[in-house]
Protein backbone atom coordinates (compact mmCIF):
# COMPACT_ATOMS: atom_id res chain seq x y z
CA UNK A 1 0.00 0.00 0.00
CA UNK A 2 1.54 3.86 -0.94
CA UNK A 3 0.29 4.87 2.71
CA UNK A 4 1.02 8.84 1.54
CA UNK A 5 -1.77 8.70 -1.30
CA UNK A 6 -4.16 6.71 1.03
CA UNK A 7 -3.66 9.58 3.81
CA UNK A 8 -4.20 12.00 1.32
CA UNK A 9 -7.07 10.85 -0.27
CA UNK A 10 -8.36 10.51 3.35
CA UNK A 11 -7.41 13.81 4.00
CA UNK A 12 -8.88 15.59 1.22
CA UNK A 13 -12.28 13.69 1.61
CA UNK A 14 -12.58 15.28 5.50
CA UNK A 15 -11.55 18.87 4.17
CA UNK A 16 -13.89 18.33 1.29
CA UNK A 17 -16.39 16.37 3.34
CA UNK A 18 -17.07 15.17 -0.12
CA UNK A 19 -15.38 12.27 -1.91
CA UNK A 20 -16.13 13.46 -4.98
CA UNK A 21 -14.68 16.84 -5.20
CA UNK A 22 -11.71 15.17 -2.86
CA UNK A 23 -10.97 12.96 -6.12
CA UNK A 24 -11.73 16.36 -8.36
CA UNK A 25 -9.04 17.95 -5.76
CA UNK A 26 -6.52 14.94 -6.13
CA UNK A 27 -7.36 14.63 -9.99
CA UNK A 28 -8.18 11.13 -9.42
CA UNK A 29 -11.21 9.00 -10.20
CA UNK A 30 -14.03 8.53 -7.32
CA UNK A 31 -13.96 5.27 -7.24
CA UNK A 32 -9.99 5.07 -6.83
CA UNK A 33 -10.30 7.15 -3.50
CA UNK A 34 -13.29 5.14 -2.10
CA UNK A 35 -10.77 1.95 -2.64
CA UNK A 36 -7.94 3.88 -0.99
CA UNK A 37 -9.97 4.71 1.76
CA UNK A 38 -11.45 1.36 2.35
CA UNK A 39 -8.14 -0.35 2.38
CA UNK A 40 -6.91 2.48 4.71
CA UNK A 41 -10.47 1.67 6.79
CA UNK A 42 -8.82 -2.18 6.73
CA UNK A 43 -5.12 -1.43 7.38
CA UNK A 44 -6.35 0.54 11.12
CA UNK A 45 -8.81 -2.39 11.25
CA UNK A 46 -11.53 0.54 11.75
CA UNK A 47 -14.03 2.92 9.82
CA UNK A 48 -12.65 6.40 9.14
CA UNK A 49 -16.31 7.63 8.06
CA UNK A 50 -20.07 6.94 8.74
CA UNK A 51 -21.23 5.78 5.13
CA UNK A 52 -24.68 6.02 6.57
CA UNK A 53 -25.50 9.15 6.68
CA UNK A 54 -25.88 11.81 2.84
CA UNK A 55 -22.95 13.60 3.94
CA UNK A 56 -19.75 12.49 4.81
CA UNK A 57 -18.96 12.59 8.16
CA UNK A 58 -16.10 11.32 10.28
CA UNK A 59 -16.15 8.59 12.70
CA UNK A 60 -14.73 9.01 16.19
CA UNK A 61 -11.35 6.95 14.86
CA UNK A 62 -11.35 9.36 11.72
CA UNK A 63 -11.42 12.18 13.82
CA UNK A 64 -8.16 11.10 16.36
CA UNK A 65 -6.22 10.12 13.62
CA UNK A 66 -6.74 13.30 11.48
CA UNK A 67 -3.83 15.70 13.22
CA UNK A 68 -1.46 12.33 13.04
CA UNK A 69 -2.35 12.07 9.33
CA UNK A 70 -1.95 15.70 8.49
CA UNK A 71 1.89 15.54 10.18
CA UNK A 72 2.57 12.59 8.15
CA UNK A 73 1.77 14.71 4.90
CA UNK A 74 3.50 17.86 6.33
CA UNK A 75 6.77 15.86 6.47
CA UNK A 76 6.65 14.15 3.39
CA UNK A 77 6.38 17.50 1.69
CA UNK A 78 9.02 18.81 3.86
CA UNK A 79 11.42 15.73 2.75
CA UNK A 80 10.42 16.16 -1.09
CA UNK A 81 10.99 20.27 -0.91
CA UNK A 82 14.53 19.15 1.21
CA UNK A 83 15.42 16.61 -1.63
CA UNK A 84 14.61 18.77 -4.12
CA UNK A 85 16.90 21.71 -2.64
CA UNK A 86 19.60 19.37 -2.51
CA UNK A 87 19.60 17.79 -6.28
CA UNK A 88 19.49 21.60 -6.99
CA UNK A 89 22.69 22.72 -4.88
CA UNK A 90 25.15 19.42 -5.23
CA UNK A 91 27.76 20.34 -7.47
CA UNK A 92 27.79 18.28 -10.38
CA UNK A 93 31.44 17.94 -11.05
CA UNK A 94 32.45 18.32 -14.91
CA UNK A 95 35.94 17.10 -15.78
CA UNK A 96 37.38 18.78 -18.66
CA UNK A 97 41.17 19.98 -20.08
CA UNK A 98 42.90 22.23 -19.20
CA UNK A 99 43.54 23.91 -22.25
CA UNK A 100 39.64 25.30 -22.41
CA UNK A 101 38.66 28.82 -22.72
CA UNK A 102 36.92 30.42 -19.74
CA UNK A 103 34.36 32.23 -21.77
CA UNK A 104 33.79 28.29 -22.99
CA UNK A 105 33.35 27.19 -19.59
CA UNK A 106 31.64 29.83 -18.41
CA UNK A 107 28.28 29.11 -20.88
CA UNK A 108 28.64 25.09 -19.50
CA UNK A 109 28.11 26.83 -16.02
CA UNK A 110 25.29 29.58 -16.70
CA UNK A 111 23.60 26.69 -18.80
CA UNK A 112 23.82 23.98 -16.10
CA UNK A 113 21.93 26.85 -13.68
CA UNK A 114 18.86 26.91 -16.19
CA UNK A 115 18.78 23.57 -15.76
CA UNK A 116 19.11 23.53 -12.12
CA UNK A 117 22.16 21.98 -12.07
CA UNK A 118 24.87 23.54 -10.41
CA UNK A 119 27.88 22.48 -12.27
CA UNK A 120 31.61 22.53 -11.06
CA UNK A 121 34.31 22.54 -13.67
CA UNK A 122 37.48 20.99 -12.60
CA UNK A 123 40.22 21.39 -15.18
CA UNK A 124 42.26 17.80 -14.26
CA UNK A 125 44.86 15.43 -16.42
CA UNK A 126 43.30 12.86 -18.75
CA UNK A 127 44.24 10.25 -16.26
CA UNK A 128 42.62 12.04 -13.28
CA UNK A 129 39.54 12.59 -15.36
CA UNK A 130 39.31 9.02 -16.06
CA UNK A 131 39.73 7.95 -12.27
CA UNK A 132 37.11 10.47 -11.20
CA UNK A 133 34.30 8.93 -13.19
CA UNK A 134 35.62 5.53 -11.36
CA UNK A 135 35.29 6.84 -7.81
CA UNK A 136 32.10 9.48 -8.37
CA UNK A 137 33.82 12.38 -7.79
CA UNK A 138 33.25 13.77 -10.94
CA UNK A 139 29.85 13.65 -12.52
CA UNK A 140 30.92 13.95 -16.03
CA UNK A 141 33.87 14.28 -17.96
CA UNK A 142 35.52 14.27 -21.60
CA UNK A 143 37.77 10.88 -21.58
CA UNK A 144 41.16 10.68 -24.34
CA UNK A 145 40.65 7.89 -26.95
CA UNK A 146 41.79 7.13 -30.03
CA UNK A 147 40.71 9.64 -32.89
CA UNK A 148 39.36 6.83 -35.08
CA UNK A 149 37.07 5.82 -32.77
CA UNK A 150 36.13 8.92 -30.97
CA UNK A 151 32.83 11.10 -30.87
CA UNK A 152 34.32 14.10 -30.46
CA UNK A 153 37.32 15.00 -32.44
CA UNK A 154 40.01 18.04 -31.99
CA UNK A 155 42.14 18.99 -34.83
CA UNK A 156 45.31 19.32 -33.55
CA UNK A 157 47.79 22.00 -35.21
CA UNK A 158 51.36 23.56 -34.38
CA UNK A 159 51.40 27.21 -32.83
CA UNK A 160 53.74 29.91 -33.67
CA UNK A 161 55.36 33.35 -33.17
CA UNK A 162 52.84 35.45 -34.54
CA UNK A 163 53.36 37.46 -37.87
CA UNK A 164 54.96 40.89 -35.78
CA UNK A 165 57.48 38.43 -34.03
CA UNK A 166 61.19 40.13 -35.36
CA UNK A 167 62.47 38.31 -38.73
CA UNK A 168 64.26 34.83 -38.00
CA UNK A 169 62.03 34.38 -34.59
CA UNK A 170 59.31 32.58 -36.75
CA UNK A 171 59.33 29.28 -37.16
CA UNK A 172 57.92 28.88 -40.58
CA UNK A 173 57.20 25.30 -42.12
CA UNK A 174 59.45 25.03 -45.18
CA UNK A 175 60.78 28.68 -44.63
CA UNK A 176 57.74 29.25 -46.78
CA UNK A 177 55.96 32.79 -44.86
CA UNK A 178 53.76 33.17 -48.05
CA UNK A 179 51.55 29.96 -46.41
CA UNK A 180 47.89 30.91 -45.45
CA UNK A 181 47.65 30.22 -41.89
CA UNK A 182 44.65 27.52 -42.65
CA UNK A 183 47.05 25.60 -44.89
CA UNK A 184 47.73 21.70 -43.13
CA UNK A 185 51.31 21.71 -41.91
CA UNK A 186 53.32 18.14 -42.07
CA UNK A 187 55.99 17.39 -39.71
CA UNK A 188 58.31 16.83 -42.50
CA UNK A 189 57.62 20.72 -43.48
CA UNK A 190 59.85 21.12 -40.29
CA UNK A 191 63.18 19.59 -41.61
CA UNK A 192 65.09 22.43 -42.84
CA UNK A 193 66.17 22.80 -46.32
CA UNK A 194 69.60 22.40 -47.85
CA UNK A 195 71.96 24.96 -47.18
CA UNK A 196 69.66 26.97 -44.30
CA UNK A 197 70.91 28.13 -40.87
CA UNK A 198 71.89 24.68 -39.78
CA UNK A 199 75.30 25.11 -40.46
CA UNK A 200 75.24 28.70 -38.59
CA UNK A 201 74.53 26.58 -34.91
CA UNK A 202 71.26 27.03 -35.28
CA UNK A 203 68.93 23.91 -34.18
CA UNK A 204 68.62 21.78 -37.26
CA UNK A 205 64.32 21.41 -36.90
CA UNK A 206 62.35 24.03 -34.90
CA UNK A 207 61.50 21.76 -31.44
CA UNK A 208 57.56 20.66 -30.88
CA UNK A 209 56.32 21.31 -27.02
CA UNK A 210 53.59 19.03 -25.97
CA UNK A 211 51.26 19.98 -23.23
CA UNK A 212 50.28 17.89 -20.61
CA UNK A 213 46.85 16.94 -22.52
CA UNK A 214 48.96 15.04 -25.18
CA UNK A 215 51.24 13.46 -22.85
CA UNK A 216 49.47 10.25 -22.92
CA UNK A 217 51.15 7.13 -23.73
CA UNK A 218 49.20 6.31 -26.58
CA UNK A 219 49.44 10.57 -27.81
CA UNK A 220 53.12 10.25 -27.70
CA UNK A 221 54.11 7.40 -29.25
CA UNK A 222 51.91 8.25 -32.13
CA UNK A 223 53.33 11.53 -32.44
CA UNK A 224 57.18 10.39 -31.59
CA UNK A 225 56.74 7.42 -34.57
CA UNK A 226 55.24 10.77 -36.60
CA UNK A 227 58.45 12.26 -36.11
CA UNK A 228 60.77 9.94 -37.00
CA UNK A 229 58.80 9.06 -40.33
CA UNK A 230 58.60 12.49 -41.09
CA UNK A 231 63.07 12.54 -40.72
CA UNK A 232 63.05 14.97 -38.13
CA UNK A 233 66.12 14.37 -35.10
CA UNK A 234 65.74 12.33 -32.14
CA UNK A 235 64.55 14.77 -29.04
CA UNK A 236 62.72 17.47 -31.94
CA UNK A 237 59.61 17.01 -29.47
CA UNK A 238 59.38 17.29 -26.07
CA UNK A 239 56.93 17.66 -23.20
CA UNK A 240 56.40 21.28 -22.12
CA UNK A 241 57.68 22.52 -18.43
CA UNK A 242 54.16 24.47 -17.94
CA UNK A 243 51.96 26.21 -19.58
CA UNK A 244 53.06 29.57 -19.08
CA UNK A 245 56.42 28.79 -20.46
CA UNK A 246 55.29 26.75 -23.33
CA UNK A 247 53.44 30.13 -24.24
CA UNK A 248 56.58 32.39 -23.85
CA UNK A 249 59.46 30.14 -25.94
CA UNK A 250 56.44 29.56 -28.47
CA UNK A 251 55.16 33.40 -28.75
CA UNK A 252 59.33 34.40 -28.62
CA UNK A 253 59.62 32.26 -31.95
CA UNK A 254 61.73 29.55 -30.19
CA UNK A 255 59.42 26.69 -30.51
CA UNK A 256 56.37 25.20 -31.76
CA UNK A 257 53.09 24.09 -29.81
CA UNK A 258 51.18 20.97 -30.04
CA UNK A 259 47.50 22.62 -29.48
CA UNK A 260 43.95 23.76 -30.90
CA UNK A 261 43.44 26.30 -32.87
CA UNK A 262 41.41 28.19 -29.80
CA UNK A 263 44.01 27.73 -27.48
CA UNK A 264 46.37 29.18 -29.83
CA UNK A 265 43.93 32.05 -31.18
CA UNK A 266 43.34 33.19 -27.44
CA UNK A 267 47.00 33.51 -26.59
CA UNK A 268 47.80 35.56 -29.85
CA UNK A 269 50.04 32.78 -31.64
CA UNK A 270 49.36 31.97 -35.56
CA UNK A 271 48.02 28.05 -36.00
CA UNK A 272 47.99 25.81 -38.49
CA UNK A 273 46.44 22.29 -38.47
CA UNK A 274 48.47 18.95 -38.73
CA UNK A 275 47.37 16.92 -41.97
CA UNK A 276 48.06 13.70 -40.49
CA UNK A 277 44.33 13.51 -38.70
CA UNK A 278 46.09 10.62 -36.80
CA UNK A 279 47.87 12.98 -34.37
CA UNK A 280 44.78 14.44 -33.71
CA UNK A 281 42.61 14.78 -30.15
CA UNK A 282 39.78 11.86 -29.54
CA UNK A 283 37.47 12.66 -26.45
CA UNK A 284 34.38 10.64 -25.28
CA UNK A 285 32.14 12.14 -23.19
CA UNK A 286 31.36 9.94 -20.64
CA UNK A 287 28.88 9.73 -16.85
CA UNK A 288 30.08 8.50 -13.93
CA UNK A 289 28.44 5.01 -13.16
CA UNK A 290 25.04 5.21 -10.76
CA UNK A 291 23.30 2.41 -9.37
CA UNK A 292 24.10 -0.17 -12.04
CA UNK A 293 25.67 1.64 -15.08
CA UNK A 294 26.18 4.81 -15.94
CA UNK A 295 23.87 8.02 -15.96
CA UNK A 296 22.93 9.56 -19.31
CA UNK A 297 24.72 12.76 -20.27
CA UNK A 298 22.86 15.57 -21.11
CA UNK A 299 22.25 16.47 -24.66
CA UNK A 300 22.63 20.59 -23.87
CA UNK A 301 26.00 19.57 -21.86
CA UNK A 302 27.53 17.70 -24.37
CA UNK A 303 27.07 20.22 -26.90
CA UNK A 304 28.76 22.97 -24.92
CA UNK A 305 31.51 20.70 -24.13
CA UNK A 306 32.35 20.03 -28.18
CA UNK A 307 32.45 23.70 -28.45
CA UNK A 308 34.39 23.91 -25.75
CA UNK A 309 37.64 21.92 -26.80
CA UNK A 310 36.74 22.74 -30.33
CA UNK A 311 35.67 19.20 -31.97
CA UNK A 312 34.65 19.27 -35.24
CA UNK A 313 32.18 16.87 -37.00
CA UNK A 314 33.69 13.91 -38.75
CA UNK A 315 33.07 15.25 -42.09
CA UNK A 316 34.98 18.68 -41.19
CA UNK A 317 37.86 16.94 -40.06
CA UNK A 318 38.34 14.48 -42.98
CA UNK A 319 38.54 17.77 -45.09
CA UNK A 320 40.78 19.20 -43.11
CA UNK A 321 43.12 15.98 -43.51
CA UNK A 322 42.96 16.45 -46.47
CA UNK A 323 44.03 19.83 -46.93
CA UNK A 324 47.54 19.19 -48.30
CA UNK A 325 49.55 20.48 -50.97
CA UNK A 326 51.28 16.90 -52.24
CA UNK A 327 51.90 13.29 -51.02
CA UNK A 328 54.45 12.66 -48.34
CA UNK A 329 57.01 11.38 -50.85
CA UNK A 330 57.07 14.73 -53.03
CA UNK A 331 57.19 16.79 -50.26
CA UNK A 332 60.31 14.97 -48.74
CA UNK A 333 61.66 15.04 -52.19
CA UNK A 334 61.31 18.77 -52.34
CA UNK A 335 63.25 18.78 -48.99
CA UNK A 336 65.92 16.79 -49.95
Amino acid sequence: MDLLAHLEAYVAAVDEASFSRAAERLGIAQPLLSRRIKTLEEHFDGRLFDRSRRQVATTELGVLLLPHARDVLDRAQRLRRVARSARRSAVQAVGVPADCGPDALARVIRAGAEHGITCGVRELPPEERLAGLADASLAYALVRVPPEHAALRVPLGLASAPSDAPDGARPTPSGDRSRTRRRAVHLEDLRPRRGSGARHGRPAAVPILTLMEDQLPDAEGRLLRAVARAGLPEGAVRPAGSVATALAETLAGQVTLLCTEPFARRHGARWAPLGDATLHRGYDLRAAHRGRGPAEVPHWLAALLAAAVGAVTTESATAAALSTDGDAPSRLAAHG
